[in-house]
This record gives structure tokens, C-alpha cells and sequence, in this order.
């Protein structure tokens, strides 16, 4: 059968023969042990819903053994012989080119170079899944293959529910990921209803389909590394940034860390993780020897080089023995999966990988008590650290959250609202109010020809623009526009692609317009081909959560998700081509609500309206809520906003004098 042939065929109606499990991948930690006898039977009647019943009897116990050996239903025989990746959008079978574009977008998310976990198909954090199962996947590619423009497919949490009637202005696809009641949002609840087959953690651009490798948060590690310097009033050149994690997300800290132009330190005790991210040029020296790794720290600062190393091994080890050493560490923080600590989002210091998999699953609770102990003395190094000065931030992956509940000295001592913890997430401190509440978030796009020469011209037309808007900026966003444009004049040599031809680029709403028009322009006259636009869910408006994107939310409502909610269905009827919304996303199931988005440009007048129409209120919905919550530069933004749209009108904040609360 040929490719298209293939995709058009969805679960096919022979029986595919079983795969080997094939160890020479990344997979997944088997999960913990958490379903009854009963419910056990209810997951396996779950997942043999999608087969004919003739086939019930052969996969009952081939799925039953795979329930009890990794703790989920994979259903690994139906996973594709064709190779996993982002192809040409022609090259998918369709009468819909927005659905053939979705297609894409999905096959990329499970592209071996991309995915953390492609056999479980998991994009990254560990557990964030663009489907439960090899069934849902072949069904859903099957349905974008039959749908017209009239047509939209409903995904609930990877399970394809059907084709339903639309409009041509509807979304193709609407995405829901872990929308659980709010009094089962524990971490146990998604392992019983995930192993159950009825939800999945779609972390954020995961299960909406939109992950363009480790380049998403490259820019963003960059911009939060360059800016944390400048906080503290240091060249980033012969200074030290030491964090941990190099497996999906987090294996952009390296790169990024070279970009900025520091000597960055990324400890990860997956052996494979680190060997993938060294092979890409992600990361430039591995060592494994903590003693070497302070020799070879001491001459990359005497030496004042642009290096990353990756130390095998636990961050833990490498915090513990700067101190002892007296490494100076002028930047530090952490991006392992700790809104997933409990199923190998963290692993604790002292156990290797392989006993650490081990015990979290044949010993929860041990494992348990063992991350909580990891973290006390990961918490109590840092602490060393900044003592002597270093500037540590939270990287919003619940270090400081799960730190606290372990009991770590990671408390404010003079706490106030929104500032509980003794260091600052980086939201807080720099994302927020240096980029967010301005509008800038991280844009980004996807060459649906797959060729690099349209990537190429993108990244032209993007600089060109920005150019042009930066000379009219005010002087409030002119380190941003500059910033963005040294970023994209760099793109190309810094060979960022991991899969499908992505950009990312920091911009506000005229940019992301003005570039998106631009865009269209260059399709119609047919210098590039279709064009998928996109973002991270870590934005400006798309994600309500308390102790990351919202952090610097002071008015007590950072823990709504009125925001995330609003933009998702004001997205939904402003063109967007699909759209999402999970719970979970990037710090933990039940901590936080978040949404995303597809558009597809194809060059007509069409798309040209939609654009402006969404991502105007992409953007400006969350500043409107910035701004409410009195942030000065959100206020600054939305007035902005307001003087370029006269159609726009937003309630603005009454200021309150402090001196009234004297005597209160």
C-alpha cells in the first residue's frame, strides 16, 4: 500500500502481525500499578471498542499483557510501518488542504527526532501524549483524510469522536485534553484515567499538535537567559547558568545557554537523552565525572568561553559539588518535568535510571519518599548558592511548588501575595513583565512544503518586517524588537530545525500580523508555499496558570482560567483552523488551564481576514487581563492597542493610592 493509501485505510480490517518492542528508542517508564480488577477489565473493554469483534479474542491478552507491563494500552501492533515525519502537505490524501495541514502537523509531533517517547506517542514532559494509543492515531488521520471544509473533527483527549456538519468558517478541529471535573484533577486521577483510556495529559503543544521540536523553547530559554543577565548587571561572556533536564523541552537549555553567549551547565541522568541532544549539536561536551566537570568549568571561565556540557548524571551531584568546589554560579534553575514527579518527570539523586524506573513502579510510595528527599537537599545546595549571590528562578516546571510540599526551604520568609516562595518564577521577574504584558509571546510558523528554502524566505520577510515596525516602536518594546531581530538574522546558522521547517519568533500582535499578512502575500504571488501559524500555549493569553504564566498576576485572580478559556473560543469563531484546550499543561495536572491554535495560510482573501481578525485577540485578550490586574506595561500595551483599533475598548484599572491603607 502507498503512503496515502495507507492513511485513507485508518484501522485496517486485517490484523497487522505484533511488533518487537524495539529498544533501541526512548519509551516510556512503565506507570504505576492504580486500576482494580474491575477496572482493569473496563480498560481493556475500552480499548477493544475500536476493533471489530471478530478480532476481540487474539488482542484481549496482547493488550492485557501490555496493561500489566507498562501500566497503559499502546495497542504497539497497529503503530505504522511508513516512516513518522512532517512530509510535503501534497503528499497527504484529502479534500481539505486545512485538514491536510493538521495531518502534518500531527506526523511531526511524532517524528523520531522530535517525539521524547514516539512509541507511546508522547511528545515530551514524559507524559504529554498527542494520543492514547496507535487506534485513536489511524482513525484520526483517516477522518482528516475524508473531511471536507464543511466538516469539523471533535477530539476528546485523543479519541477521535467524529466528523460533525460545520461551516467553512468553523475550525477543522477541535481539540479538548484532560478537561477533567475539577475534584479529580489529582496526579492519581490522570494515571487511573489514562490507564482507564477515557483521558490523556495533552501538555501544551503536545496534544494540540503543535510542538515544532526543542527550537520552541530555544528562543524563549534565550531571551529568559539574556534577560536574566541583565538583571543582574552581567554580561552573559565567561558566566556560569547551571539547570537541569536535556529530554524533550528541556533539551533546549544548551543551545539556547550558546546563543545567549554563557558557559551553561545541563545535567540529565538519561543516557539516550543526552546522546541525542550531543548528536543534533544541541549540546557541545558531555562529561560524567563531577571533578572533571568543575576542571573543565574553571577553564571555560578563566577562558571566558561560549561553551554548553552536559553532565550524565543528577543535578543534585553537580549543585552539591560546585559549593564544595567554589564554582561560582551566576544564573541557575531547573527544567525537569516536575508537574510529573512521581512517573519520571524527576528522578532522585542517589538511584540510578534504571532503579529509579524500578521502584516508581513496583514501589510508588518508596519512590515517593525518595523525590522528597532529592529535592530537600537539591533545595538546601541552592540555597548554598544564593547565599554567595547566584540568581535562581523557578523555569515553571513546579520545582518550587513540589520543593515546598517536599518540605524544602524554598519558603519567603515575609511572604505576600503572588511572592510565597524565596525565589521567583521566571515569569515573574522577566517573561512577565519584560515580554508578556507588552504582547510578546512566541509566534511561530510552519512551512507546510517542507522544503528549507521557504523557511529561508520566511525568515527574510519576518526581518523585514520587524525592521520596518521597529522604527515607528516606542522606546518601551524597542529591546524586544531588537532582540527578535538579532534572533531571526541568526536562525538559519544556528541550525535549529528538529523535524518539520519551523520558525519561532517572539512578537507582539502588529508583528505577528504584519508577518502573517506578509506571509499570504508571498503565497499568492507563489514565492512560498502554505504557511501553518501557531504559537506555544505559553503566552500572553492562552494559559492561566498561577505559578508560571500568570505569576505576576497580583490582584488575587491568578488562579482563574477565565483567560485561557475566553481565547480559545474567541479564536474558534475568529478562523482559526483549529484550536485546543488542556488541563495540565507544562506544571501539572489540575495546576493550570491552557489553550492553543492552528491557522492554516493558503494565500486567498480568506485567510488574509481571518489572520488579523484571530490573532488580534490572540493577543490582546490577555493584555486586556494584564492590564485589569494593574501591570503598568500591560496598561501602556492595551491603550496602545486601543489608539490602533478604534473598535476596541477595554475596561481599564482605577489606580488606588497606597497612602490610603496607612491606617487602615
Amino acid at each position: 500500500m502507498t503512503f496515502k493509501e495507507q492513511i485513507k485505510q485508518g484501522i485496517p480490517s486485517v490484523l497487522p502481525l505484533k511488533k518487537e518492542y524495539d529498544t533501541t528508542i526512548n519509551h516510556a517508564p512503565k506507570r504505576k500499578e492504580i486500576l482494580t480488577k474491575e477496572e482493569k477489565q473496563l480498560a481493556l473493554r475500552n480499548a477493544l471498542r475500536y476493533f471489530d469483534k471478530k478480532h476481540h479474542e487474539e488482542l484481549l491478552p496482547e493488550f492485557s499483557e501490555e496493561l500489566e507491563k507498562y501500566g497503559r494500552i499502546y495497542m504497539y501492533r497497529f503503530r505504522p510501518n511508513y516512516e513518522m515525519k512532517a512530509r510535503g502537505i501534497e503528499e497527504y490524501p484529502g479534500k481539505s488542504t486545512q485538514a491536510k495541514s493538521i495531518m502534518l502537523m500531527i506526523q511531526n509531533n511524532l517524528d523520531y527526532a522530535v517525539a521524547q517517547h514516539p512509541h507511546e506517542l508522547i511528545t515530551y514532559g514524559g507524559n504529554g501524549g498527542v494520543f492514547q494509543n496507535w487506534a485513536q492515531y489511524l482513525l484520526t488521520m483517516q477522518y482528516l483524510s475524508e473531511m471536507t471544509d464543511e466538516q469539523t473533527l471533535v477530539m476528546y483527549s485523543g479519541h477521535p469522536m467524529g466528523l460533525f456538519p460545520s461551516n467553512k468558517n468553523a475550525p477543522r478541529v477541535v481539540v479538548t485534553n484532560g478537561m477533567m471535573i475539577p475534584n479529580y484533577s489529582q496526579p492519581d486521577d490522570w494515571e487511573k484515567f489514562n490507564a482507564l483510556g477515557v483521558t490523556q495529559y495533552g501538555q501544551m503543544t503536545a496534544g494540540s499538535y503543535m510542538y515544532i521540536g526543542p527550537q520552541g523553547i530555544v528562543h524563549g530559554t534565550t531571551i529568559t537567559v539574556l534577560n536574566g543577565f541583565r538583571k543582574i548587571g552581567k554580561s552573559p561572556k565567561g558566566n556560569v547558568f547551571v539547570t537541569a533536564g536535556l529530554g524533550g523541552m528541556s533539551g533546549a537549555q544548551p543551545k539556547a545557554g550558546n546563543i545567549a553567549g554563557c558557559i551553561t551547565v545541563c545535567a540529565e541522568v538519561n543516557e539516550k537523552a543526552v546522546h541525542t541532544r550531543h548528536s543534533q549539536g544541541w549540546v557541545d561536551e558531555v562529561i560524567s565525572d563531577a571533578d572533571l566537570l568543575v576542571e573543565r568549568v574553571k577553564k571555560a571561565k578563566e577562558n571566558k568561553e561560549v561553551v554548553s556540557i552536559a553532565y550524565l548524571g543528577n543535578v543534585v551531584e553537580v549543585w552539591e559539588k560546585f559549593d564544595e568546589a567554589n564554582v561560582y554560579v551566576d544564573l541557575g534553575s531547573d527544567q525537569t518535568s516536575l508537574h510529573n514527579p512521581w512517573a519520571g518527570g524527576y528522578y532522585p539523586v542517589g538511584l540510578s535510571l534504571e532503579e529509579a524506573n524500578d521502584m516508581m513502579a513496583n514501589h510508588p510510595e518508596e519512590f515517593k519518599v525518595k523525590v522528597q528527599e532529592s529535592l530537600r537537599r537539591q533545595a538546601e545546595a541552592i540555597n548554598k548558592h544564593t547565599a554567595k549571590g547566584t540568581y535562581f528562578f523557578d523555569y515553571g516546571n513546579a520545582f518550587l511548588l513540589e520543593s515546598s510540599r517536599a518540605g524544602a526551604e524554598v519558603m519567603n520568609e515575609n511572604p505576600t501575595l503572588g511572592r510565597e516562595f524565596k525565589y521567583p518564577s521566571y515569569v515573574q521577574d522577566i517573561m512577565g513583565p519584560m515580554c508578556f504584558d507588552y504582547g510578546f509571546g512566541p509566534f511561530r510558523w510552519v512551512c507546510a512544503s517542507g522544503k528549507p528554502e521557504d523557511l529561508a524566505k520566511t525568515d527574510q520577510i519576518a526581518c523585514e518586517v520587524l525592521e520596518e515596525i521597529m522604527k515607528d516602536s516606542p522606546k518601551e518594546i524597542q529591546q524586544q524588537m531588537a532582540d527578535n531581530i538579532q534572533w531571526i538574522k541568526g536562525a538559519q546558522e544556528n541550525k535549529l530545525v528538529v523535524g518539520s521547517q519551523a520558525r519561532i519568533l517572539y512578537a507582539d500582535a502588529e508583528g505577528r500580523i504584519k508577518i502573517a499578512k506578509a506571509f499570504n502575500k508571498a503565497i499568492k504571488k507563489g514565492k512560498i508555499g502554505p504557511i501553518v501559524l501557531g504559537r506555544d500555549h505559553h503566552d500572553v493569553s492562552g494559559t492561566d496558570s498561577p505559578y508560571r504564566e500568570t505569576s505576576n498576576i497580583y490582584d488575587g485572580s491568578r488562579f482563574t482560567a477565565d483567560m485561557a478559556i475566553h481565547n480559545v473560543i474567541g479564536d474558534s469563531f475568529r478562523g482559526a483552523t483549529w484550536v485546543s484546550i488542556h488541563n495540565g499543561g507544562g506544571v501539572g495536572w489540575g495546576e493550570v488551564i491552557n489553550g492553543g491554535f492552528g491557522m492554516l495560510l493558503d494565500g486567498t482573501k480568506g485567510a488574509s481576514k481571518r489572520l488579523k481578525s484571530m490573532l488580534f485577540w490572540d493577543v490582546n485578550n490577555g493584555i486586556a487581563r494584564r492590564s485589569w490586574a494593574r501591570n503598568e506595561e500591560a496598561v501602556f500595551a492595551i491603550k496602545r492597542a486601543m489608539q490602533a483599533e478604534n473598535k476596541l475598548k477595554v475596561t481599564l484599572p482605577n489606580l488606588v493610592d497606597d497612602s490610603l491603607f496607612n491606617n487602615f
